[in-house]
Parts: C-alpha cells; structure tokens; sequence
C-alpha cells in the first residue's frame, strides 16, 4: 500500500489516495482464483483444476479483479488510516478510478473525528457542595426502614388512607362497560394516587363485603380519546381491607433488620452511609459542572454523523437492557405508542452532551500532554476486577488500549477537577 495523498478537503472531512501495487494485487487475486476456481467451467480441465493464467485467457485478464479488490482494499484502507494519523467516525466512502495487472488507486473520502480546541479552561472555577446529615435526617431515614419492614394484617373496620384495599371493579361509560376498565382482586394502596383522581378517596370509609358506585371524571389529557373528559361509573367491591403494623423502633428492631444490637448502633451506621451517599451524589454533581464548565470554553464542530453514532450506542444499551425484562424494542415502541424515529429523537439531547464532553476531554489530554503508564492501565484492571471476574478475565474483554483511553480520560477529568476547586 502506498498513501499517495492524504488532504483536508473540508471541516471534518479527509480524502486519501491510495495504491494496491503489482506485487499486493498479484497477491489477492491469487485468493480470489483458489476462491473461485471451483465454479468456473474451462474445456478440458476438471472442475477446480484450471491453472489461473488458463481462465484469465478465456474469460479476459479482469476476471478476479472485482473479487481481488474486495479482498484487498479493507486492509490497503486500514493501513493508509494508521499512516494518516486520521480518526474516522463513519465509514469511508470509496472510489476506484484506476485498475490494471499494475495494481490499482482508490480514493477514501473519510469523516474524521473533529478537533476541539479549548479557551481559558484553567481559569474555570466551580464551588464545592458541602454535605451534612442532621439528627432529623438519620430519624427519618430510620422510620422509612421501619414502614418498610411493616407487617400487612387484615384491619377489621372501614378503610383510611394509607390501607391497602382488596376490590374488584369494572368501570361504565353510560351503560357500557369500558376496555381496560376491570380487574378482579386488585390492591390498591388509597392514597397512592394509582388511579384517577377521586378514585381512592371515594373507597375510603367504606368495609369489607360492601359493594359500590364510585363516580369519576377522567383528565381530558388522558391517553385514551373515547374517555378523555368523560364521567364514568366503577361499580366496586371490597373484599378486603389491609393495615401497615409498623414495628416499634427500638433495640429489637436494630437487631431484627441489622447486625447491630441497638438502636444507638443501627443509627450511627445509617448516618455514616446516608454521609458517604450524599458526598458520593455531591461529587458526581461537581463533577458535573466542572464539565459542562469546560464543554462552554470548546470550540467544535460536530458531524451529525457522530451524534448518531452516540444515539445508536444509547439505544443498543436501552434495548439490552428492556430484553433483560422479556421486552423487545419493538414491543417497547409499541406499548409506548411511539416510533423508532420519534424514540430516537428522545436520546439526542443526552447523546449530543456525551460526544461534547468526550471531545472536551480528548482536547484536555492533549492540551495537558496527559501519559498513561503501564501501572495505570494495571490499577485500571485491578479497579474492574472482583471476585467473579479476576483481572485475567477483565483483560479478555477490556483490550489494553480500550484501558489505556479509560484512564487518559479519568486523569484528564481528575486535572480539570482539581484546577476548579481552587480558591483564589
């Protein structure tokens, strides 16, 4: 392969030229005749046993060029692009103007990843969160451990709000019974807000074994055109009514949902954790600023093409994740009443933001000269690893380069951390 030109012909855009000589095309269309010599027909020899020189003078000298192409250019590109230095973010669109037994030139018209150039970034400046947990806080925290390890008993008396109601129910518009509208045993926590306004309220009071109407108005923004706005009947029966018991906050409970033996105990851990969480949250948050800081002082210019790379990213990790639940992205965009445009449409704020700050902090290394040493890349593994999958397995799915920009990009936010919580 010869790089015989490589020129910025606009804002992101590289156009290569490039050579197959004699010597590398000889070569490949030597593959594309063992490829093929078992479908050509030639008078006198079997099937797969003609001599090459033999085909090329009965069906023309340009027999295996197209095939000797495709098995040659993917590699004459991938070198031209290593040699060029260039970052391409799409793939390239190719064009051959010459081909012979010489061999042949192609031109690569490539969009590259843009280069980002930064203002005064060490003059930003972003002011830490300070964190605190008070006594009412840890209190807090404490009784919503409590409601949680509740014990649900049958109340024997009329419903209030926070109970759980057993009922069934089958809704009317007018004299006809509405779809969706129905359910047999369902649990309603009153209060919750679960239904349509004025639904829960309306349950509660009444008792177990009780039948009644409850009357509600749906909200005219409701996703169904044929209720929207309307009034409607539920005709409801309570089978059930449910209470909360929560337990008493003592040492016993310390002990029964900790490894704590009193309540004193329980509530220091809760305290420390709920500080270390909200320090956690309020780094993640300065951190945060710290980039959107940076992100203003960039000048870029961004290809679409690169966003949309971004969104696909986006999209593939949402679609794993709805598979995980038995949910395909079909069957999401359809439960959801969207489209796979419109869906899409929804991640390119975020995916524009991702490629933002990515870019910022690839200038940031450069402008830093930031160095990865191989110790680096060994604590980035060790960081990964655990139990399950020890560094060796981490390193199969992590290739060393991969490693290698993790961590020039974690130093980088780590300096541009550190020259924002300066005072001055």
């Amino acid at each position: 392969m010869v790089l015989e030109r490589n020129e910025k012909t606009a804002e992101n855009t590289v156009e290569l030229e490039i050579l197959v000589d004699r010597e590398e095309f000889d070569k490949a269309i030597e593959t594309a005749y063992r490829k093929n010599v078992g479908k050509i027909t030639v008078p006198g020899f079997r099937r797969g046993k003609a001599p090459r020189k033999t085909i090329e003078r009965l069906y023309g000298a340009s027999v295996f060029y197209e095939d000797a192409v495709n098995e040659s250019y993917q590699k004459a590109y991938e070198d031209a692009v290593k040699e060029s230095e260039i970052k391409p973010i799409d793939h390239p669109k190719l064009e051959i103007f010459s081909i012979s037994e010489e061999g042949y030139k192609f031109k690569a018209v490539v969009t590259v990843e843009p280069i980002a150039t930064l203002g005064d970034y060490k003059a930003i400046r972003v002011e830490k969160q300070a964190v605190e947990v008070t006594e009412e806080d840890v209190e807090s925290e404490v009784k919503r451990r409590a409601e949680q390890n509740a014990r649900i008993a049958t109340a024997e008396r009329a419903a209030a709000t926070g109970d759980i109601a057993v009922i069934d129910y089958s809704g009317f518009l007018g004299e006809e019974q509405f779809e969706g509208g129905t359910a047999e045993n369902h649990e309603l926590k009153l209060g919750s807000g679960q239904f349509i306004p004025g639904f829960e309220d309306q349950i509660v009071g009444h008792s177990a074994g009780e039948e009644f109407d409850v009357n509600v108005t749906f909200p005219e923004q409701y996703h169904s055109e044929d209720l929207a706005g309307k009034e409607v009947v539920f005709k409801v029966k309570l089978h059930e009514v449910k209470e909360s018991i929560v337990p008493e906050i003592d040492d016993e409970f310390a002990k029964d949902v900790s490894e704590f033996e009193t309540l004193e105990e329980y509530k220091n851990d809760l305290k420390a954790n709920l500080l270390k969480n909200r320090q956690a949250i309020a780094d993640q948050d300065f951190e945060n600023s710290v980039l959107e800081k940076l992100i203003e002082t960039m000048t870029v210019e961004i290809p679409d093409v690169m966003i949309e790379r971004a969104i696909d990213n986006i999209v593939e990790d949402f679609s794993y994740r709805m598979q995980m639940q038995g949910i395909s992205m079909e069957q999401y965009i359809q439960m959801t009443g969207s489209s796979q445009e419109a869906f899409r449409a929804n991640f390119r704020d975020r995916a524009e933001h991702q490629v933002k700050v990515s870019l910022a902090l690839s200038a940031l290394v450069e402008a830093e000269s930031v160095e990865v040493t191989d110790e680096d890349v060994e604590a980035g593994y060790a960081k990964l690893a655990n139990e399950q999958f020890p560094v060796e397995k981490v390193k199969e799915y992590l290739p060393e380069e991969k490693m290698r920009a993790d961590c020039r990009t974690e130093k980088a936010v780590n300096i541009i951390k550190e020259i924002a919580a300066q005072s001055e």
